[in-house]
Order: C-alpha cells, then structure tokens, then sequence
C-alpha cells in the first residue's frame, strides 16, 4: 500500500541550496495560503538553529493587489526579484484570474534554469496558464479537480492527494495542504529534523497520512471524547514492538471494529498506514542522524529487518535507505 503522499521521480538533492524564496502575488490572493507561505520560509527562526531565506513577495511592477477578502496588499519588490529565486511560489487566487503574460514568462524562466516552482491551492491554475502542467502530475484542491483538469488536457491531475512533486513543479491542494507541502520542501532540503522543528514551532504534524478523499464527502469530524492521542504518543515511543488491531483496540478499550473507524476518523488513515509512516519517519531520522547499520536500524524502527524498511522506504520515499542516507546524512 503505497503510503507517500509526493511523488519523487527525479533524485534527491544531495547539497541544501534553498535559500531564496519568493512569491509572487496577483488580485484576488487568498490570505491564508500567501500566509502559510510566510509562516514557513519568511520568519527568522534562526535563533532556534533553523534555516534563514532571503524572502520576498512580489507582483507585476511592484503594485499594490487586492485580496479576496478586500484589503490591499503593498508588495515591496517586482517581478525582478524572482530571477533569482531558488524556489517561486504562488498563492491561491481565484480561477478566473488570468496571471499577465510577465508572470507567466518569469515561472518559465525559473524552471528553465533550475529553480523550482510550487503552488498553493488554485495557484496550480497560474501554473497551468505557463505550460508548467503539461505532462506532469499535479494537484489543488477537490473542489477545482475537474476544471483544472478540463483546462488543462495534458496535465495529469490526482485530485486524492495532499500534494505532489513531478520534478521542479510542486502543487499542493487545499489550505492547510500548502503546509504540508512546504514542510515537504523543507524535510527534503534540510533533513527530518529541521522539518520537524519548524513543524513544532508551527504546532503542525510534521507530515500528515491520507489525502484529500478523506475531506471530500464528509466535513472534518470532531474528535470524540475518548480520543486516541494517548495511545498515539504510546505507539510512537514503542515503534519497535510488534502491534495488531486487536491487541490496539483491546489498549484502547474498543471494539476492533469501532477501533478501527475511529482510527481512521481521528488520523484519515488506518492503523498500518499510520505505524508504517511513523517508523519510515524513525528510521530517516536515523539514517540521517546516527551511524548506525542499516539492519540495527530497520529494527529499532519496527521494520524487524532491512528487507522489510527497504520495501517501506522505497514506497514512502521513492528511493532506498541507503541512498536516502548517502543524500541527508549530516557532516560529522
């Protein structure tokens, strides 16, 4: 069961070089996601030991544009400022809005020479309108599956995931979904553990299981009041034992049964899938962080051996706990 929610066809970076992000902003900018973008990569944590970027928010000859929400945003820099960028980013904006052809030739441009580009939300249609999507994987929210799949033929749109990574072009769905994605950034960038930092600095997951079907038909339930955060934090500190469903659902005083929906109500996944991306989680961090042979960390991380997490990696990561940490372990 495939449990990564990005694609990684292309290797990982073997050298950090994010440094410089900007977004650019058009009329009818969603708050929210141009903030997500902001909350990541244009606070100075660097007291907590975390990553800087020289961050700015541009628009078509510096002007001022106005939010869907009706106040004016006043950008400080044009569209100058994203040739040299390392990663471009643009917010959500309505789908009716039609980027200026600057824009479009400035994503262009940035993918022709090695940047990267990400959208958050319908940004994905920006994207589109510069022939970003073409034959590549992409996403946005469930709501515009349809039409930006309608709009732009050759795009492959997966409308049940989170986001998606199809070389230098990341999309992201809905909302809180850009998070996830720029957290993925940040995880294959810097390593789990400055990911991990800033997604606590954040009060976020670090990386959420699922995708976008579990939003689609229902609303987002609220947790019961027997919730499983207890057991949760027990699972995730004894990651190396063996568990089933029923000796779970016997912990939580649940039937396996309704165990096993209030599993998937409360984390939008199951029990495996959930102990599975957790011990992948685990066994990166070693993998980056110790020295530790493959075989000894497959076990403190539940795999039970290496065979087994090489399996599990290649399925979450797309590549192999070797190569993983060939690319991220941090200089001694």
């Amino acid at each position: 069961m495939p449990l990564s929610l990005a694609i990684l066809p292309r290797p990982v970076h073997t050298d950090p070089v994010l440094r410089d992000v900007a977004v650019v902003v058009l009329d009818g900018v969603a708050p929210f996601e141009l903030g997500v973008l902001c909350e990541v990569f244009g606070i100075d944590r660097t007291d907590d030991g975390l990553p800087a970027f020289d961050f700015a928010v541009c628009s078509p000859g510096g002007r001022p544009v106005r939010t869907s929400v009706g106040f004016d945003l006043v950008p400080q820099h044009d569209l100058d400022r994203l040739a040299r960028a390392d990663l471009v980013a643009v917010p959500a904006v309505p789908q009716d809005v039609r980027a200026p052809e600057p824009v479009l030739r400035a994503l262009q441009d940035a993918v022709g020479r090695g940047a990267r580009v990400l959208s958050v939300c319908s940004g994905a249609f920006v994207l589109g309108d510069a022939g970003l999507l073409d034959d590549r994987r992409c996403t946005t929210h469930w709501r515009y599956s349809a039409a930006l799949a309608e709009r732009f033929p050759r795009a492959k749109v997966d409308g049940d995931v989170l986001y998606v990574e199809d070389g230098p072009v990341i999309t992201s769905a809905g909302t809180a979904a850009g998070i996830d994605a720029c957290l993925h950034v940040v995880r294959e960038q810097f390593g789990s553990r400055v990911a991990g930092a800033l997604a606590r600095r954040m009060v976020v997951p670090p990386h959420r299981d699922g995708g976008q079907a579990q939003y689609v038909e229902t609303p987002v339930a609220v947790a019961p009041a027997q919730s499983l955060q207890p057991l949760l934090e027990w699972l995730q500190a004894h990651l190396d034992q063996e568990h089933t469903v029923e000796a779970l659902a016997g912990r939580a005083l649940l039937s396996p049964r309704t165990f096993a929906r209030r599993f998937k109500d409360e984390t939008g996944t199951t029990p495996y899938a959930w102990l599975s991306a957790r011990r992948v989680e685990l066994a990166a961090e070693l993998l980056e962080e110790t020295d530790e042979p493959v075989e000894r960390i497959a076990v403190r991380a539940g795999f039970g051996g290496a065979a087994a997490m090489r399996h599990h990696f290649l399925q979450a990561r797309a590549t192999t706990p070797q190569a993983y940490r060939r690319a991220f372990r941090a200089p001694a």
